[in-house]
């Protein structure tokens, strides 16, 4: 099979296209030709070694679209996923028509969305919900299972005009800047002057401090990220308690290792919506495989939006 490989640690520019054998499926995996790999910002820390340092040499992606060996179309999680052949856990059908890149961006992004408003702090009908960072890969999905799953009212931030309005274009009722200074007020008031019963924060930093402050009594605010690269200062037990609200995280792949922990029923609802054309996943660039590197940088630059993909040509 053909691959992209990384030799030692470092950037994007690491990685190296190779011939290597294919790989053999232990019980319960399954050999798939990928059509489709998807790319994470986790494939780049992986490549740094800050984040599950993998060992060298190292095949990146964990995310295919592809065929089973009996001809089915399937989305699954596989490890060295940068190839044309990947051996995939518990693979899921999906239509010969939905694109790799929508179907791609419903396993980490989609199953995330998914789980934070079903699991994390699940949904109750006529809730209020505020996803931060609402046009990123997890908060775009969001905003649309937010409104699918019964929310009252919806709101996103985002912290470009244009971005606003890509989050108001996929159903928010608002969508207000999430700079820190000023951001529980502005929640406030985009609810009417109330505060608000669910806010997901992937930013971390002063945003997340900022938030409990708009959270009405029992509500929740649950962190699944720290995309701003600043870690929020410790939570304060008695900040909570006086106001009756509460503070959670949430991680997937902490969440699939449990027993149990199947991806499989949120992704059939999730394709399911998808075909439905109830869930649009943004969809970006797609790049051959050997274009990797120039993928990844481009990732890293966030010079892209929507889900990104290799075609592998498999």
């Amino acid at each position: 099979m053909r691959a992209m490989i990384a030799e030692r640690l470092g950037g994007p520019d690491v990685l190296t296209p190779a011939d290597l054998p294919d790989p053999v499926p232990a019980p319960g995996e399954t050999l798939v030709e990928v059509e489709a790999a998807g790319l994470n910002f986790a494939d780049i820390e992986r490549l740094r070694g800050t984040y599950m340092p993998p060992e060298l040499p190292f095949v990146p992606g964990h995310e295919v679209v592809g065929r089973a060996p009996d001809g089915r179309r399937v989305l699954a999680f596989a490890e060295r996923a940068y190839a044309t052949k990947a051996l995939a856990q518990t693979p899921v059908d999906i239509p010969e028509d939905l694109p790799a890149g929508a179907a791609l961006a419903l396993l980490v992004q989609g199953l995330t969305a998914w789980h934070l408003l079903r699991t994390a702090a699940p949904l109750t009908p006529g809730a209020t919900v505020v996803v931060n960072a609402a046009a990123g890969g997890v908060g775009h999905l969001a905003i649309q299972l937010a409104r699918e799953f019964g929310a009252g009212r919806v709101i996103g931030t985002a912290s470009t005009p244009d971005k606003r309005d890509l989050v108001l274009s996929l159903g928010a009722d608002a969508a207000i800047d999430g700079d820190a200074d000023g951001y529980a007020e502005r929640v406030v008031a985009a609810n009417g002057g109330a505060p608000v019963d669910v806010i997901l924060d992937a930013v971390g930093g002063a945003v997340f401090d900022a938030a409990p402050e708009a959270l009405a009594p029992f509500g929740r605010l649950i962190a699944y990220g720290v995309s701003g690269g600043v870690d929020p200062r410790p939570v304060d037990p008695g900040r909570l308690s006086e106001r009756n609200i509460g503070v959670g995280g949430y991680w997937l792949g902490a969440h699939l290792r449990l027993p149990g922990g199947s991806a499989a029923a949120p992704l059939a609802e999730l394709i399911a919506l998808t075909a439905a054309g109830r869930l649009r996943p943004l969809t970006g660039a797609e790049y051959s495989l050997e274009q990797a590197p120039t993928a990844l940088a481009d990732l890293a630059a966030r010079r892209t939006v929507g889900k990104l993909v290799l075609r592998t040509g498999g």
